[in-house]
């Protein structure tokens, strides 16, 4: 008789590990994909040296390449280096799953009650905290990816791309091509590894929207007619398939779907599913699970939250094992080099950009620079930093 296959008892703790951890991180990662990132810098390659910081950086590069939420998917990646297809899995799992379970309580709420909690002084102390950890990423980051003064141009002219308007994956790609194209100049490069070059990158499609203005007037809300789960499913399957961008690339495609095409939601409902992806931590894709769950209760929000996350498991699948074999050409080395200058250009587009619209007043700035200290000089956990943060936040939200 065979005995049932037994699981190494090390591979069960760093499951363990894993789930932990990204459990933790879903609970205190606010601030959008940027930040996001520069606290699985700060956890993974920095203090727990599961990664090193060049295939952090090749991840990040090669992640930003393809659909999805990209700080989601990099805890894919983190997971798949530590403990192979179910530390995917588990990773994955375990940094949504709060967003998840917090963004359905507050549907709860909302259909109960008609309104969101006011968690406004929080968050107003959160903004500023999360610029300092973004900035800390930026200037780890940095210095391992700018290895000469071409790749440092090439980051400083995707931040000026970005901040000029150009979306972030043609910022992304243009710099990539151009910088690898004008890095052949610096490096000797065999005219038989063109060969080597793995067309994947380059053939990659992706949607295109404008970020549509969204009606901020008084709507009444109405109650919608009964949704197909299947409908709701795949509706939220095709934008986890195709969305890049940042979050209002995602309110375009919710708006001209939800709103003007099927007429499940009205735009103040819209609106108010918005704000709960933005006030929560971990993927602004959550927003899912609250319009799901507005629309068609828990079954609602179960398949909403996995048609839009699903995609991402199979894009970090395939892209994973082939990240190492791009490092193997000097074609495509030269490429990512780019890629990861233009990615880091992306996070530091992304600071100002939060800078310019969160430090608009003194109390913001004080705890920006608090914030600042904390994690250059005494290197604070961004744990310890987002829950001070908080605190202070509704300590000086009376003087805004």
């Amino acid at each position: 008789m065979l005995e049932p296959e037994k699981r190494d008892p090390d591979e069960r703790g760093k499951l363990g590990e894993i789930a932990r951890l990204f459990l933790r991180l879903g609970f205190i990662a606010f601030g959008g994909p940027a930040a996001h990132i520069a606290m699985m810098e700060d956890e993974f390659v920095t203090r727990r040296k599961w990664i090193d910081r060049q295939h952090f950086l090749d991840l990040i590069g090669a992640t930003n390449l393809i659909p999805g939420p990209n700080s989601t998917e990099m805890t894919m990646h983190v997971g798949y280096e530590r403990a192979g297809l179910p530390g995917m899995f588990t990773a994955g799992a375990s940094f949504i799953l709060p967003a998840v379970l917090i963004t359905g309580l507050l549907g709860w709420l909302y259909v109960e009650y008609g309104t969101i909690p006011a968690v406004e002084p929080f968050l107003f102390g959160i903004k500023p905290a999360v610029l300092a950890v973004i900035l800390g990423a930026v200037w780890k980051l940095g210095q391992k990816a700018v290895t000469h003064w071409s790749l440092a141009l090439i980051g400083f002219l995707v931040v000026a791309s970005v901040l000029a308007g150009m979306p972030e994956i043609w910022a992304l790609l243009v710099g990539g091509i151009m910088g690898a194209l004008w890095l052949r100049s610096f490096r000797k490069v065999s005219s038989n590894t063109a060969r080597r070059i793995v067309p994947i990158l380059f053939t990659k499609s992706f949607g295109q929207t404008s970020g549509a203005a969204i009606a901020t007037g008084s709507v009444v809300a109405g109650t919608v007619a009964s949704v197909s789960l299947w409908k709701l499913f795949f509706f939220f399957l095709k934008i986890g398939s195709i969305l890049y961008g940042s979050g209002y690339v995602l309110v375009s495609f919710l708006e001209g779907g939800l709103v003007q095409d099927l007429g499940w939601l009205t735009q103040a409902q819209l609106l108010d599913a918005i704000a709960i992806g933005q006030f929560t931590p971990g993927p602004v894709l959550s927003t899912a699970t609250f319009i799901g769950y507005t629309l068609e209760g828990i079954p609602g929000a179960l398949v909403a939250t996995l048609g839009i996350f699903l995609p991402s498991f199979l894009f970090v699948l395939i892209l994973n094992p082939i990240i190492p074999k791009l490092r193997d050409s000097l074609w495509m080395s030269v490429f990512l080099d780019a890629v990861n200058v233009a990615s880091v250009g992306l996070i530091l587009a992304t600071m100002v950009s939060l800078s310019i619209s969160t430090l608009v007043s003194w109390p913001a700035v004080c705890i920006a620079v608090l914030a600042c200290v904390a994690v250059f000089r005494y290197k604070l956990s961004p744990v310890w930093l987002v829950l001070g943060a908080a605190v202070l936040g509704w300590l000086l939200f009376p003087w805004v």
